[in-house]
């Protein structure tokens, strides 16, 4: 989850409110820019971990003297904390994936040699396995949204304070129809998502136990409040969709300059522009990063689905995976032939909360539909990536991730089940 309050602060100056037409002109003008594909980003969350005792929590007095001296690293990335002190490099756009890769890649060894120094390390988990949620983070924004999110119940908390991804950010596509047309890419996002979800689910624990998930970490995001984090309908326009979205979407905190923020309850955006004290563009740019669903339109669109992966390498799969589905037109063609007979199955109702994703969070590829899905996928994946450019190491990560997970109907999850368990686990 990325720190939603990075765009604007803790509060902004009051400029000119805005009206409903205008928030939903704006929206439909800001979350989508079409055009060809050229740009590729990710963002790679991880939980940080005592490296005498990877099951140790970290001290907050150690996270601030760790953090405190990274920001003296010259990185590309941006380096941002999360309410739990879980640590993000976000990645400057890259007009290649090889271009990404390295850059990140090149961060990333800066900031492990520095942490290791400091006794520290990097986790790929996509849920913390051992520990209760525990707030690191002090901020009027963040008490705000606990409150907000404590209503629905505990999951948002995990989700703030135990939880970490690979996010993975692709630009919109053409306005017109065909494979890398933006709302094919819309619509196959919501589709492949589940498979993405699937193929790499790697937190199948919580407190010490199993969860009885493959993605502990998606089930936290789907029990949430669907005006949240949920996606639009995908019939029609993606642009009208998500201004509808965005404006039926609930306010989850009014930003002050002093004191604590307001948690207004049962308050739409859209009924809050009609209230006397409407809000103005900062408010709303603020609300926009406050909905979380599995594929949100920044500009470009922003895949959260996908688990923190094992390994210092491992984010590099998913990415490159990822990026071959979407941005080869043969590849997407492939990809979007394959998970159509997947949207009957997930229902008239949007992701994550539909059976489709629930499959996916609950038994990753022991699904033997989402199983066969990815299969074709990564096979498509695997022949589009020397025409993206991937390197031979590249393309051997992701050839052995698919021996070893995606050919066996295995994810991630599995290798700490079966662990646990003692026994190989496959549904």
């Amino acid at each position: 989850m990325s720190d939603p309050a990075d765009p604007v602060g803790d509060c902004t100056e009051r400029r000119s409110v805005v009206t409903e037409a205008e928030v939903e002109a704006l929206v439909r003008g800001i979350c989508f820019k079409t055009g060809p594909p050229r740009t590729l980003g990710v963002e790679v969350e991880w939980l940080v971990h005592e490296l005498r005792s990877p099951r140790l929590p970290v001290t907050p007095e150690r996270l601030d003297a760790a953090y405190t001296a990274l920001r003296t690293l010259p990185l590309r990335s941006a380096l941002t904390v999360e309410p739990g002190g879980q640590l993000e490099l976000s990645s400057v756009p890259a007009a290649s994936l090889m271009e990404c890769v390295r850059s990140v890649s090149a961060d990333l060894d800066a900031v492990r040699a520095l942490l290791r120094d400091e006794g520290l390390g990097l986790r790929g988990l996509g849920h913390e396995p051992w520990h209760p949620p525990r707030r690191y983070l002090r901020r009027p924004r963040y008490d705000a949204m606990e409150r907000c999110l404590d209503r629905a119940g505990p999951e948002g908390r995990a989700m703030m304070c135990s939880s970490a991804s690979v996010q993975v950010c692709l630009d919109a596509g053409y306005e017109e129809p065909g494979p890398l047309g933006h709302g094919r890419r819309w619509w196959l996002a919501h589709h492949l998502g589940a498979v993405l979800v699937a193929a790499f689910a790697n937190s199948p624990m919580a407190r010490g136990a199993y969860s009885g998930w493959r993605s502990t970490r998606q089930r936290l995001w789907t029990a949430m409040d669907p005006g949240r984090s949920g996606a639009p309908p995908l019939d029609g326009d993606p642009r009208a969709a998500w201004a509808r979205h965005a404006l039926d979407a609930p306010v989850m905190c009014v930003r002050a300059a002093d004191g604590p923020w307001g948690v207004p309850e049962g308050l739409s955006f859209r009924a809050w522009t009609r209230s006397d004290d409407p809000p103005d563009r900062g408010d709303l740019d603020y609300h926009l990063t406050t909905l979380f669903p599995p594929v949100r339109p920044r500009g470009h669109l922003e895949l959260r689905m996908i688990d923190a992966q094992p390994g210092d390498d491992g984010w590099i799969v998913p990415l490159a995976v990822t990026a071959a589905l979407f941005d080869d037109p043969e590849a997407a063609e492939t990809a979007y032939r394959t998970v159509k007979p997947l949207a009957e199955r997930a229902g008239p109702r949007p992701a994550p909360h539909n059976p489709l994703w629930t499959a996916a969070a609950r038994s990753g590829l022991g699904d033997p539909e989402l199983r066969e899905a990815a299969v074709m996928c990564f096979a498509a994946a695997a022949r589009a990536l020397p025409r993206l450019g991937a390197d031979d190491e590249v393309r051997a990560a992701v050839a052995a991730f698919t021996d070893r997970y995606v050919a066996r109907g295995r994810c991630p999850a599995d290798d700490p089940l079966s662990e646990f368990h003692g026994k190989d686990i496959r549904t």
